[in-house]
């Protein structure tokens, strides 16, 4: 028998499989092509306090190996979610996390408190968003800014709270740290890095945004590496996610000291990625005659 449940932050995941915020909506419409039943968790949409329009449009554009986004957290308001969203998606026996972005730490912690008297299980704050009582700076890049907001956000979240890193930064395991020692519960990483496209034809950006979110299979390096750097200074666990295409990119995630690993731009191209993950998962345990998914965590030999 192959055990592929994990205890997270006190919650029991099925499986360490979990979809992306911002790749699986809320996740109804891929109940037309699986049993969500089947998920560890779904990540929902990113939210804001009120509802958001995004960024106006060319906001994707393809790119070797991954796509660029500037989407702009369009998205109902944590309201609208509540009463429209949440009671739909909490029919099905899966974890639900409800990812969480604003410009003020305000925002965040009035976000948090709406959340942790609702039927979610765990709370992601996204915090690679632009601090607008600080000039734009982004909260995630500053292991200062990291550690006050997530002390303020703490305070009024009573679910466990997962704080979302991003990987523009220069030392990610300052900020991993930061994260841990102002309260949170579990980190996960990475988001997106930030990249451009130009159309050399009109000499104009092709994202109207200019810049945008480069995710897919060209970042997974990247990624595996900050996942294992995180690991080595913090003990809370670890969602990693970054361009896991199939059940082997999730174990080197897990083997880089993951506990949970996120599905996300792949399910644009398989609307099944995130099951088929889960079996190729499974069907690596047995093949190295691995009992418990737990012990792939952090499992590396590194020289």
């Amino acid at each position: 028998m192959t055990n592929l449940s994990v205890n997270f932050c006190g919650v029991n995941f099925k499986n360490p499989v979990v979809s992306v915020s911002g790749t699986f909506n809320f996740g109804l419409e891929y109940g037309m092509y699986f049993d969500l039943n089947q998920l560890g968790g779904i990540t929902v949409k990113g939210l804001t306090l009120k509802p958001r329009l995004g960024n106006p449009p060319p906001r994707i554009a393809e790119t070797p190996c991954g796509i660029l986004n500037s989407i702009g957290l369009q998205n109902p308001g944590v309201e609208a979610f509540l009463k429209n969203e949440l009671p739909m998606i909490r029919k099905y026996n899966t974890n639900i996390i409800a990812n969480i972005a604003g410009n003020t730490i305000e925002e965040y912690c009035e976000m948090a408190k709406i959340l942790s008297e609702s039927g979610v299980d765990l709370i992601e704050m996204n915090i690679s968003c632009p601090n607008v009582k600080e000039g734009g700076v982004h909260f995630g890049t500053d292991p200062k800014m990291v550690a006050k907001i997530t002390s303020k956000v703490k305070k009024y979240c009573k679910k466990p709270l997962i704080v979302k890193l991003s990987p523009n930064v220069s030392d990610i395991k300052a900020i991993a740290k930061a994260a841990e020692e102002n309260g949170a519960d579990a980190l996960s990483l990475i988001n997106t890095i930030l990249g451009m496209r130009i159309d050399i034809n009109t000499k104009r950006p092709i994202l109207r945004n200019n810049v945008g979110g480069l995710s897919g299979p060209a970042i997974k390096p990247v990624a595996v590496r900050m996942v294992y750097e995180a690991k080595q200074s913090v003990s809370i666990p670890i969602i990693g996610m970054g361009g896991i295409m199939c059940g082997d990119d999730a174990v080197e995630f897990m083997l880089a000291g993951a506990t949970l690993v996120g599905v996300g731009t792949a399910s644009f191209i398989n609307p099944t990625a995130c099951v088929d993950v889960i079996d190729g998962i499974k069907k690596y345990m047995e093949k190295h005659n691995i009992n418990d998914v737990n012990s792939l965590t952090g499992g590396v030999i590194a020289y």
